[in-house]
């Protein structure tokens, strides 16, 4: 027996109401204003208000690690976190990620050392990663894609035996554990995002995973300008904080993160039950011993589909869904990289081939059945 929708979901398709690849989840406007209150109370708008220290107070419980700092985005998260552990040289990174991930290096005057991915979980493959270690190397990148966890264990290992320093990319990972462990609490430090995008959104926002006090103290000068106190600065640091009012954000956002992740999941086992007949469909793999955040549904067009992947995001398109081919291209495809990486590139022929089918499918708390409904019947009839 074939998984299939009811025969008048085929009427929805007529609907051309626009669908996107993801939209920020917003509490109910009235539950704000409290809290923009007492801002306007307190005229507390920066520098480490109450919001803020509460916000890194809940984060930390809720994810399990000891201790955070909050950033005004992940990027800036990203960048300081390099800065943190003085990272020079060489970093072996993953081309399969936003560009933000690169960008950090190069911010920081650090080259970026592409190597392949796993094609089962989209992340950096330790063997590849192992191969391409020089002298010049001094950090390991890899990014938790799709908050899937990269294999730290290996990773770790990798690191220790050259005395590597390990900064996650863990933009996409937020609430995400493995084996019943936050997979934030891995590496030297972890980088998060909470921008609009993102599961756990702040409007904008990030923070880096720190393991001791002493971590988050040098992290929190280098975001505030390098400032200690009022006549002491003592590293040349950033304006990376955190305001009151996207924290405060954060604080309501924290209410109602439980059940925004649920309908995710939700979701996901929807397109996974009704899509898993479609030849030449697949469905990203999903580890039993991950407790997923189900912050990206992507799936790979193969040949088999009869239509490439290309001309399925158009199709999606007409019907104005507007599914993202994240992530193409490669960073390392990117003119400005093309350069830097042209003795890489040949190289990577996962994460090439991955790029080339990969199609991430519409996800958020909002989303009406209705709705995912009519992608995944364009994605069922389209073959045909």
């Amino acid at each position: 027996m074939t998984a299939s929708l009811p025969t008048d979901t085929v009427s929805t398709l007529l609907r051309q109401e626009r669908i996107f690849v993801t939209q920020p989840h917003l509490p109910p406007l009235e539950q704000f204003m409290p809290y923009l209150e007492q801002i306007w109370q307190s005229k507390i708008l920066t520098n480490g208000g109450p919001f803020h220290q509460q916000l890194e107070q809940t984060l930390c419980e809720y994810l399990g690690v000891p201790y955070l700092s909050l950033f005004s985005n992940g990027t800036l998260a990203l960048i300081t976190a390099l800065q943190a552990l003085r990272i020079t040289g060489e970093v072996i990174t993953t081309p399969y990620s936003f560009v933000a991930t690169a960008h950090s290096l190069l911010w920081n005057g650090v080259k970026p050392v592409f190597v392949d991915i796993d094609p089962r979980t989209f992340n950096l493959d330790p063997a590849r990663i192992e191969e391409a270690i020089t002298p010049q190397t001094t950090a390991i990148m890899p990014v938790h894609c799709y908050g899937q966890p990269c294999d730290v264990e290996a990773i770790r290992k990798i690191a220790d035996n050259y005395n590597l320093k390990v900064i996650y990319d863990a933009a996409h990972a937020f609430g995400v554990r493995k084996n019943g462990e936050s997979v934030l609490r891995h590496g030297d430090l972890s980088a998060l995002s909470f921008h609009a995008t993102k599961v756990f959104n702040t409007f904008e926002g990030g923070a880096i995973i720190c393991p001791d006090a002493k971590t988050k103290q040098h992290i929190d000068h280098l975001k505030n300008f390098g400032f200690v106190d009022e006549v002491t600065v003592v590293a040349s640091g950033i304006n990376g904080k955190m305001s009151e009012i996207n924290a405060a954000f954060g604080m309501l956002q924290m209410q109602h993160i439980d059940r925004a992740i649920e309908r995710r999941r939700e979701i996901g086992a929807t397109y996974r039950r009704l899509l898993a007949d479609v030849p030449g469909v697949r469905c990203a793999e999903s580890s039993p011993d991950t407790e997923s955040n189900y912050s990206y549904f992507p799936i790979l067009v193969d040949e088999e589909y009869g239509l490439s992947r290309d001309a399925l995001y158009h199709k999606l398109r007409d019907h104005e869904i507007y599914a993202r081919r994240y992530f193409y291209p490669l960073i390392s495809d990117f003119p400005m990289y093309r350069g830097l990486a042209s003795a890489q590139r040949s190289n990577l022929p996962v994460a090439s081939e991955v790029a080339l089918k990969v199609l991430c499918l519409p996800i958020y708390p909002e989303l009406r059945d209705e709705d995912q409904g009519r992608v995944i019947e364009i994605i069922r009839a389209a073959r045909a």
